[in-house]
């Protein structure tokens, strides 16, 4: 089977739901089964590193059905030579490789003087898959952006040498993930926390060839090099920012990789709209995060429940818990589990009350013992037995029916119990 060669940069989501599609999209192109490899050295430097590959390993083996190995490549630096060498065995085999979240300073850090970068290039010229997304995608241009440094540690803002995958390929380009960023609320978090002014002043710095590519969150590009196409999968837009003047390109597109290479050309504005087999669009999922899907599973939740549909209720439910299994690997989640979780916690308490209440309108389950009731009470009042019509009132009476005779005729409803 001919390996297609294809580099998909992702600006976040990259173990979440709504990259699912994606990743699933590229494995049907890749032998089965696949040689896949994650590249943990973006996370390399933090204690939970063996935590962030396990759920790695475990969101590709349940949501793609695909086997991922750990390439062992947390540091390469004063490493065990033996180490480093079976991780890189590991990317040079590899159909699939796949990198993520974590710091891109250190990543680059440790792949300095390394082959790596001539590995990915290799597996984009020969066949293979390269999948970067967050810090990882961060440094697929010619310039990096050391997020960290700047946005945590007040560095003034400046440019790393990346490893220019991109430029192998002939796009001039820095990669913004997180591009749509918008966790600071009333500060500008925007281009993966720069905002707008520290962005446009690093801006100033780069060449004139060279432009920014922003993806947005849970938004990824699929470069297609054999078909030449770029495809934006995912909920977000991809953005080719030229000197502070922004084109977008919408989730679904397909277009030449020409206009990556030549951004400025204004032949390359227009937007081709068919797909290719080696690239078809994926199916964009409905939420962005789990909280977003935790509110919309509990409106459904609420809405069935007051439709008296258990069923539809406990679906919500069972989603819910779906849904948080789901989302357990997306590195982005911070206190939405928790509030997931709680969400689910009232559900089962709702479902536990609606039982014991009972969901369906008690005048659809009594109605037909009533009205058998009301139609004898209408007999023996006829044959004036009001003895037997006052035992049917008494009757009434005991299960807290009150009845009354109105000029439009008999009806019937709960006596209140206040």
């Amino acid at each position: 089977m001919t390996l297609p060669r294809i580099l998909v940069i992702m600006g976040s989501g990259e173990t979440a739901p709504t990259m699912v599609p994606t990743h699933r999209m590229i494995s049907r192109l890749l032998p089965n089964p696949a040689r896949a490899t994650l590249l943990d050295t973006p996370y390399g430097f933090q204690e939970n590193a063996p935590e962030l590959a396990s759920k790695a390993v475990e969101y590709f083996n349940t949501s793609i059905n695909m086997k991922l190995d750990v390439a062992g490549l947390t540091s390469l630096i004063d490493a065990d030579a033996l180490t480093v060498e079976r991780g890189l065995q590991l990317v040079a085999d590899a159909h699939y490789v796949f990198a993520g979240p974590g710091s891109p300073t250190y990543a680059l850090r440790q792949w300095s003087g390394s082959p790596l970068a001539g590995l990915l290039v290799k597996k984009l010229r020969d066949g293979g898959v390269v999948t970067f997304a967050s810090a990882a995608a961060l440094t697929l241009g010619k310039f990096t952006l050391p997020v960290y440094e700047i946005y945590k540690a007040g560095a003034d803002p400046y440019w790393l040498e990346g490893l220019n995958i991109l430029g192998e390929i002939g796009i001039n380009a820095v990669v913004i993930p997180h591009y749509n960023n918008a966790e600071g609320g009333h500060h500008d978090t925007r281009f993966c926390y720069m905002g707008e002014r520290r962005l446009s002043a690093m801006e100033r710095e780069l060449a004139e060839e060279i432009f920014v590519l922003g993806i947005d969150e849970h938004t990824g590009l699929v470069l297609d090099l054999d078909a030449n196409t770029a495809t934006v999968v995912g909920k977000g837009v991809v953005s080719l920012r030229l000197r502070g003047n922004t084109s977008e390109i919408a989730s679904g597109e397909v277009f030449s990789i020409d206009r990556l290479r030549n951004p400025w050309s204004d032949s390359q504005t227009s937007v081709a709209v068919a797909t290719t087999e080696s690239a078809p669009v994926a199916v964009e999922t409905v939420d962005s995060n789990l909280r977003q899907a935790t509110d919309r599973l509990n409106d459904a939740f609420a809405a069935a429940l007051v439709a008296g549909d258990a069923d539809a209720a406990a679906r919500a439910a069972l989603e819910l818990d779906d849904a948080i299994a789901g989302w357990s690997a997306d590195t982005l989640q911070s206190d939405d589990a928790e509030y997931a979780r709680s969400v689910l916690r009232s559900m089962v308490t709702r479902l536990a009350g609606a039982a014991t209440g009972g969901l369906r309108d008690p005048r659809e389950v009594v109605g037909p013992f009533v009205q058998i009731l009301l139609d004898l009470r209408a007999q023996v009042r006829a044959d004036k037995r009001f003895d037997l019509s006052d035992m049917i009132r008494d009757r009434f009476t005991a299960i807290n029916v009150e009845v009354r005779d109105t000029p439009q005729g008999v009806e019937w409803g709960f006596r209140s119990q206040d």
